[in-house]
């Protein structure tokens, strides 16, 4: 169980280190997915900075509260970036990316809460 974790996890922060450095840098192919949503571009540094923030949370475990938060956040944060695909009209293929990522960090979270029970049970 714990390896599932790991990996599931290991890809969902490698996924949150490259998009938000993207953000962070106003990386232009990224600028121009924010700009078709209708969203500002001076919220991609913050955005960015969110999910490198989280993706720290979710890898380093000293922190277990922090772990939940950003788990939260990730769940709004991309339940937001598939309605915005909605809202603006786009195919049903520009929603399958959203729609992977929360199902990863549903995995992620699942295990993580799995493989802390059988901790506690050993």
């Amino acid at each position: 169980m714990k390896i599932a974790y790991w990996i599931v996890t290991g890809l969902l922060a490698v996924f949150l280190v490259i998009t938000g450095i993207a953000d962070v840098i106003k990386l232009p192919e990224a600028a121009a997915v924010f700009s078709h949503l209708g969203y500002p571009e001076y919220l991609m540094p913050f955005i960015g900075a969110a999910k490198l923030l989280a993706a720290a949370a979710i890898v380093f475990p000293r922190f277990p509260a922090l772990k939940e938060w950003a788990y939260a956040g990730l769940v709004f944060d991309i339940i937001g970036a598939f309605y915005s695909h909605i809202l603006v009209g786009d195919p049903v293929v520009n929603w399958v990316i959203p729609c992977a990522a929360l199902c990863v960090v549903f995995v992620s979270y699942f295990l993580y809460h799995k493989t802390k029970q059988s901790e506690g049970d050993s």
